[in-house]
């Protein structure tokens, strides 16, 4: 089992930075591969990005590239989303989630735990 709490959401202007962090308790945190979703409302939930257990590989939905970095800190049991150039499309509840096999991470089904979500919110 493990529980994921995310945090560090809030309002932003257009063109701002925000650092989510996704906190992990719970076992072998480090074996689990770690991905972002986010959902506006009205829209179903979308993948953001995502890292393997060992950092090495991550990957990024196209819409984010080159402004939204993942990393992980296993010694802290941590996964962070910095968000540079942020837009008012990228206005949405963040969600951080769990996986083991590295594949099909932007499909929600292939992840096992959830957080409950942080908000972000873009002003033009």
């Amino acid at each position: 089992q493990v529980q994921l709490v995310e945090s560090g959401g809030g309002l932003v202007q257009a063109g701002g930075s925000l650092k989510l962090s996704c906190a992990a308790s719970g076992r072998a945190f480090a074996s689990y591969a770690m991905g972002w979703f986010r959902q506006a409302p009205g829209k179903e939930r979308e993948f953001v990005a995502a890292i393997s257990w060992s950092g090495v590989n991550t990957a990024y939905a196209d819409s984010v590239k080159g402004r939204f970095t993942i990393s992980r800190d296993n010694a802290k049991n941590a996964v962070y989303l910095v968000m540079n150039s942020l837009k008012p499309e990228d206005t949405a509840v963040y969600y951080c989630g769990a996986f083991t096999a590295w594949q099909n991470y932007y499909r929600d089904y292939t992840y096992n735990y959830w957080g409950q979500g942080t908000q972000v919110t873009v002003s033009s």
